[in-house]
């Protein structure tokens, strides 16, 4: 069974040292209560919620799966009493405003808690995340009646939330949605249709549902253009505001699928059920966004946690497991063979895994700080200040979503690689981390859909190049900083070079595009990966000089030898990044200049396997 340890010393070394979390929660306006005492003490806390409560369910649960009967799901045993005991701590509300129940704190903390949730059990930890995608949107664009309704008790846990947008005929194309929201004399809307892929979309968890629906209103423009946004609870409120009257939300199927298992993925059905507008009239999908980039960045989670997750479990294999003698001459004379950590092949497996959790993991750290400033330009109403910061995050969302789960699904695999057979089969849980994790790259936009979006989007039509000139700049000042300190000089060359390339490729595919358009389609996977590597590059620039100079202020003694431990270990991890896996990004940046011609010269009809 795959267990976990909360990285603890890795979350401090990037709050402290590498990003500075406590001058940053001062700058905040709800920033105040995050105290160093306060944080730690919260995530303490979460790491024991964590370790003891969740990571036990997490096998357990991929075998028993979800359960549909008379038309109710019931959750794998555990989960139940492991929600209850996550309500009880007041974790749901951990980021929401005091005057709707919650605790108030910047937003980060709760994607430091989601991490480790995540990580620990994902199929548990989608449960509380879709709801607060769900409780993000209501705060955003909800009105106060419909805040008090039903934000309060999504915050307090006892309602659960959903998105419901993907039809039958229809997943990333929004346009197609055909659920009807018919208007109603008393405010209100019947809304009826079917929606596919719902995650959470009925569970035993909590006593009432809150679905965030798309539908169209009758003689609504066609399009995205005429897409409205809805509230409708599988229970409406009653006059007291606890769960009142069934309001014609069924489950139609609970789907069989290849992974997490214990996350009910429903297909929702709609038959006159009452909903409420939330938003302005056919500005749906803008509102949505709120909901679809909360689940993106929630998403880019489950890049970091199974490359933690399959890291933990196969380190501690390679150290017990012993298998030939290291090619260099014996390591473990006292033994018939020598362990597994002594072969080079293997290492490099468990540093990829390594690189890619640490890594990432400062990613997801790096662009939190850009939400908390979003989100307090949200709460004082500040336009200019909400529009700058969801600019910068909106640049480096689909990255993270995209590059880490791509990563994330590799670090799995390499995991189950180093248990070699016994990775294959379901005592050690191996492959079920590989299979829970196969998913992040698909929803919530594919690879593809999010490569589109950064480079046809917001780098081509948005920005006219201006976000990669914007973040490379923020890199290339740093690299020109670290030229002095013969330490962290190779990398600064390299960085400053990438700087270059970024901004050169940038231009290049812009010009080529005005001239062939099928080229932002054939050259957008290579360019977010590329953007991916080159963001993760920076990332360990960053935690390598503050390893460096916690080196160099401590003495041995100061810093205790399990201290100069883990800082040589991120300088010796950091190098491994640039020499091994930064090298990636040339493969991608010279197959992104490759014509589109290579890819639609073939005929649809030459495709068939038996011409």
């Amino acid at each position: 069974m795959p267990m976990y340890k909360a990285p603890l010393r890795d979350v401090r070394f990037l709050l402290n040292d590498v990003f500075d979390y406590p001058s940053h929660y001062q700058t905040l306006s709800n920033g105040a209560d995050a105290t160093p005492d306060m944080v730690e003490a919260i995530l303490g806390e979460c790491a024991k919620l964590c370790e003891n409560v969740l990571s036990p369910l997490y096998q357990s649960g991929d075998e028993e799966g979800c359960v549909l009967k008379d038309g109710k799901v019931t959750t794998p045993k555990g989960y139940k009493e492991a929600y209850q005991e996550y309500v009880a701590g007041g974790w749901q509300g951990l980021s929401t405003p005091e005057e709707y129940g919650g605790q108030g704190l910047p937003a980060s903390l709760g994607l430091f808690k989601q991490e480790m949730l995540g990580t620990a059990n994902w199929p548990f930890s989608m449960y509380p995340g879709l709801s607060i995608g769900a409780m993000n949107t209501l705060q955003l664009h909800g009105n106060e009646e419909q805040k008090q309704a039903y934000l309060v008790p999504l915050t307090e846990g006892r309602w659960a939330g959903t998105m419901c947008l993907t039809e039958p005929q229809c997943g990333t194309d929004l346009g197609q949605v055909k659920t009807k929201a018919e208007p109603q004399a008393d405010g209100t809307y019947k809304v009826t249709g079917s929606k596919i892929f719902i995650s959470s979309g009925d569970h035993d968890l909590t006593d009432n549902i809150v679905h965030i629906v798309l539908a169209r209103k009758p003689g609504a423009p066609k399009g995205t253009r005429g897409i409205s946004l809805f509230i409708v609870p599988k229970h409406l409120p009653d006059a007291d505001g606890n769960t009142g009257e069934f309001n014609n939300v069924t489950v139609g199927s609970l789907e069989k699928k290849m992974g997490i298992k214990a996350s009910a993925t429903c297909t929702m059905n709609f038959d006159d059920a009452t909903g409420f507008m939330i938003g302005e009239e056919n500005k749906g999908l803008e509102c949505m966004f709120t909901f679809m980039n909360t689940a993106r960045i929630g998403t880019a989670i489950q890049g970091v946690g199974p490359a933690e997750l399959s890291y933990q479990n196969a380190l501690a294999y390679a150290k017990e497991r012993r298998s030939m003698r290291a090619l260099s001459g014996k390591k473990d004379p006292d033994h018939v063979a020598d362990s597994l950590m002594h072969h080079a092949d293997v290492r490099r497996m468990l540093l990829t895994q390594k690189a890619i959790a640490e890594g990432g993991r400062a990613m997801l750290y790096y662009a939190a700080q850009y939400a908390d400033h979003m989100v307090c330009g949200y709460l004082e109403e500040d336009e200019a200040k909400v529009e700058l910061w969801d600019d910068k995050l909106g640049f480096l969302t689909p990255i993270l979503k995209g590059f880490l789960t791509e990563l994330g699904n590799e670090a799995a695999n390499l995991g189950m690689q180093v248990f070699g057979g016994h990775g294959y089969i379901r005592e050690h849980g191996m492959e079920q981390i590989v299979r829970d994790t196969r998913i992040a790259t698909l929803y919530e936009g594919t690879t593809g859909i999010q490569a589109l979006d950064l480079l046809g989007r917001k780098v081509l039509l948005m920005t006219q190049g201006g976000a990669v000139r914007d973040f490379t700049l923020k890199i290339s000042n740093f690299a020109r900083k670290q030229l002095g300190n013969k330490k962290m000089r190779p990398m600064a060359w390299k960085l400053l070079k990438l700087t270059a390339q970024w901004n050169w490729l940038t231009m290049r595919l812009m010009l080529v595009a005005r001239k062939d358009r099928d080229m932002v389609s054939a050259a957008a996977n290579d360019f977010l990966m590329y953007s991916g590597y080159v963001f993760m590059a920076y990332m360990w620039a960053l935690q390598a000089e503050a390893a460096h100079k916690a080196l160099a202020g401590k003495s041995s003694g100061e810093a205790g030898q399990s201290g100069e431990d883990f800082y040589r270990a991120k300088i010796d991890t950091a190098e491994f990044y640039f020499e091994r896996l930064l090298p990636r990004a040339q493969g991608h940046a010279e197959s992104m200049l490759s014509p589109s011609k290579n890819l639609m010269q073939l005929a649809t009809e030459h495709f068939a396997f038996d011409n």
